[in-house]
């Protein structure tokens, strides 16, 4: 019997039906390997790869291949049960789902912050970096003999950034400067200047911007209360007026009076010192 491989013929022995073995499945390296015309006899002479032009030597001596015999290997059977056992349980969850009018396919589970709204960082400065505002100075607004100096910390960022005192969106100062009757009209932050006609200026310890107080060292507040003395010294307001309890005891160095008006002047002057409470947190209390 002679099997083709690759247009060449092999001449190949039958096998037994009984008593089979891996020998009987193997091809004898003395079979004739011969053309169709039976020419060119190959018995005997090198070896079964050689005789059959390029057939491995593996498929001739370890008997039928894979694919020549169509047989599973033990893995593959192996991964083929494991894939039909979970079709299988899939198609239980399914119908289970199905039963208790549930889809198929469960929605995609977000995180727990896509709930949680989203808010739009705001742009404060109109595109200008928070870098450059900080190197921005207040302007003080001051003159000789006036009734009333207030005194701050030192400029803060919304105030820096537009040039007026207390300026910031949330800042009350202008609603309770009204209230107490010290101005005839509602003013604004962009109406500071304006203040020296009704007798009041505007000052602060430190010149440079922070985001926050506590951002100044204690020697810029040492440095800046001597320049505040000699700046009072020379324009001679009647009262100054310190906004805060935190930033007279900045000033003065003690943390024992009492707010309102104190019972030292400013020294080698006649201008009296008074502590008013920070009007943010009077807003807070009336609210």
């Amino acid at each position: 019997m002679f099997q083709s491989y690759n247009g060449v013929y092999i001449k190949q022995e039958p096998r037994e039906e009984s008593g089979t073995s891996s020998s009987n499945h193997m091809f004898d390296a003395q079979s004739h390997y011969t053309s169709p015309n039976h020419e060119n006899s190959f018995e005997g002479k090198g070896s079964a790869t050689e005789a059959a032009n390029g057939i491995p030597e593996s498929s001739l001596s370890a008997g039928c291949s894979k694919s020549t015999c169509n047989e599973l290997t033990q893995e593959e059977e192996f991964n083929e049960t494991r894939n039909k056992e979970a079709r299988e349980i899939k198609m239980e969850k399914n119908e289970t789902r199905s039963k208790l009018g549930l889809p198929k396919k469960r929605k995609k589970v977000g995180k727990i912050t896509d709930c949680f709204k989203q808010t739009k960082k705001v742009d404060r400065f109109n595109g200008m970096p928070e870098e450059d505002v900080l190197h921005r100075k207040l302007p003080d607004h001051l003159a000789e003999n006036l009734d009333i100096v207030i005194i701050g910390f030192n400029p803060g960022l919304c105030a820096a950034y537009r040039g007026h005192h207390y300026a910031g969106p949330g800042n009350h100062f202008w609603k309770c400067l009204f209230l107490s009757g010290l101005i005839p009209q509602p003013m604004t932050a962009m109406d500071d200047y304006k203040l020296i006609e009704h007798g009041i200026g505007f000052t602060n310890i430190v010149e440079r911007t922070t985001r926050s107080s506590a951002d100044l060292s204690k020697k810029e507040l040492k440095e800046g209360a001597a320049v505040l003395v000699k700046k009072l010294q020379t324009i001679s307001p009647k009262i100054a007026v310190f906004n805060g309890k935190g930033i007279y005891e900045i000033f003065c160095g003690k943390k024992n009076f009492k707010l309102g008006m104190q019972p030292e002047c400013i020294e080698n002057s006649n201008i009296r010192i008074f502590v008013m409470k920070c009007y943010l947190i009077n807003m807070q209390k009336k609210a």
